[in-house]
């Protein structure tokens, strides 16, 4: 069985195969702005390194993902992608590790390990003996070519708050996500009338903090003084991000969870998971 599936391959829409997260994107990959890469699946991966053919197939993938992206070293970002992660019912949100500005096969390699490993801690095992879920789960490793975000938005087609299926949230700040999602900064919020994409609630919080690319990685840092109380997103751009929630969520047939990103006026579709609690 091939241990490396594109994204744009047929085989990485199956969450048995790939995993929930990477098979959620794959089915997206064709016609959504999914930042290229491809899915490890290693059947049995050892509880320390990767066999010498397995880490041989990861290191041709990621020449062959820098040639396609022109870029030899290029920065990625690695995340988990477990076969019952990103589901109607479990999410496993932060459970799992993710590396992001990755570059080196070496440096991705580690990573990959890193990520499989952490579905074995126990804190992921103690997420799913309480979900009634099997406490050793098959894990593949999702590897993207990393978006330089300017900005990062969590985009949800239906209020996680009330329930309201007629509203989109969006919540988003400057930089990379990892401040985002790690609740490290207070995000301006947007409420959208899913209707007519009209801007219901506007609020721009005080952005104090931000994560952007390092050498070593991320790391979070000031904002400037005059972007903090600045908002993140313009019309146009929640506009675009409510279309997109409004359009997955039709396509997808239940309520999604979205993990964006703006590099310039770009929009990148990072993550697409259903919304667990509506």
């Amino acid at each position: 069985m091939n241990t490396i599936h594109w994204l744009e391959h047929p085989d990485c829409r199956d969450a048995a195969l790939v995993g929930g997260k990477a098979a959620n994107l794959g089915r997206l990959a064709a016609t959504q702005p999914v930042p290229p890469g491809f899915c490890f699946t290693p059947a049995k991966p050892g509880p320390r390194g990767l066999p010498a053919d397995l880490y041989a197939e990861l290191v041709a993938a990621y020449a062959h993902l820098g040639a396609l992206c022109g870029t030899p070293e290029l920065r990625v970002a690695v995340r988990s992608s477990a076969v019952d992660e990103d589901g109607q019912q479990t999410s496993f949100a932060g459970l799992h590790d993710t590396y992001l500005n990755v570059t080196g096969p070496g440096a991705v390699a580690a990573a990959v390990r890193r990520c499989l490993a952490s579905a074995r801690t126990p804190r992921a095992q103690h997420y799913r003996q309480a979900h009634g879920l099997p406490t050793e789960a098959d894990v593949a490793v999702l590897v993207q070519q990393l978006v330089a975000a300017d900005v990062s938005a969590v985009v949800f087609s239906a209020d996680p708050r009330t329930g309201a299926r007629d509203r989109v949230v969006i919540n988003a700040t400057w930089g990379l996500g990892e401040s985002l999602v790690g609740g490290t900064v207070t995000p301006d919020l947007f409420v959208i009338r899913k209707r007519d994409l009209a801007i219901l609630t506007q609020q721009i919080a005080e952005k104090t903090r931000m994560t952007i690319a390092a050498a070593d990685g991320t790391r979070e840092v000031p904002v400037p003084g005059f972007m903090q109380r600045e908002s993140s997103l313009d019309a146009a751009k929640i506009k675009a991000l409510a279309e997109l929630a409004r359009a997955l969520e039709a396509g997808q047939g239940w309520p999604v969870d979205l993990e964006c990103a703006y590099q310039g006026d770009r929009l990148y579709l990072l993550q697409c998971r259903p919304i667990t609690t509506v």
